[in-house]
């Protein structure tokens, strides 16, 4: 029953106002930065849409080890990808000025994929060598000032709720960059609304920030090291039911 007022509520208040707080947020995105000072616009309209959505669908959240992280230093977040919302949790509550590097398909979204770009979000081209390289060239000039990059290494959200493995290309960026990767841990985002759902419920969403993990020198050697120990670290602060390995079946699509 409780869950039929839910969605009463969902269709009549929240969705409009969730249409209209993401129209403008869009808009002011892209005008500000626009006008100037990307590194501000790109980044605080977006925060504060994510803790209105939030506040809007009744999700409570709540974030762990804020203390691992160090002032202005930039970084390299990776997380696990459970749904959705993992998108409003960090955006919203990681309370570091980032980019996301995100699939190029998504700069297609209409309003949002602009807003994305005008932002200086990364979209990721894995067409050829010398996209990569292009990526890689707009990652070093972004990276700075204290500006980190989020990546969802596993590239898609999960079937079931466990993890599937992480790609390399978050960690290969951390390395060619000589940059701390920190691994983060979603839990909740799959119980509101997995991607084979249409409709989200009410539950809590808690983000565990962990500690970071330097460099251990470079090239391969370093990559397999952090991106082994960046995985134990996020399954570590999963519930007992979601851990072990699941291989999604789209991971593999660019």
């Amino acid at each position: 029953m409780l869950l039929v007022f839910y969605y009463i509520y969902f269709f009549c208040i929240a969705v409009p106002l969730a249409l209209v707080v993401t129209i403008l947020a869009a808009l002011i995105t892209i005008a500000g930065c626009f006008i100037g000072n990307a590194h501000f616009w790109g980044y605080y309209p977006g925060k504060y849409w994510s803790r209105i959505l939030c506040f809007l669908f009744l999700i409570r959240i709540k974030v762990r080890g804020r203390e691992n992280l160090k002032g202005k230093q930039s970084y390299v977040f990776v997380a696990n990808h459970q749904g959705a919302f993992d998108i409003f949790l960090i955006y919203g509550y990681l309370n570091r000025n980032f980019k996301w590097m995100m699939k190029k398909s998504l700069r297609k979204m209409p309003l949002v994929g602009k807003a994305c770009e005008s932002a200086g979000h990364i979209f990721v081209d894995r067409s050829g060598p010398r996209k990569v390289y292009e990526t890689i060239s707009k990652a070093r000039a972004t990276l700075v000032d204290g500006t980190s990059l989020v990546v969802f290494p596993e590239g898609a959200r999960t079937f079931t709720g466990h993890m599937g493995y992480f790609k390399r290309g978050a960690f290969q960026l951390a390395d060619e960059l000589h940059m701390t990767v920190v691994p983060m841990t979603i839990d909740g985002s799959f119980e509101i609304m997995p991607r084979f759902k249409k409709l989200p419920k009410p539950h809590k969403l808690i983000l565990t920030i962990h500690k970071p993990i330097p460099p251990v020198g470079e090239g391969q050697e370093n990559i397999k090291h952090t991106m082994e120990l960046a995985y134990k670290e996020v399954e570590s602060a999963l519930p007992d039911k979601f851990k072990g390995m699941v291989r999604n079946e789209d991971q593999d699509i660019p």
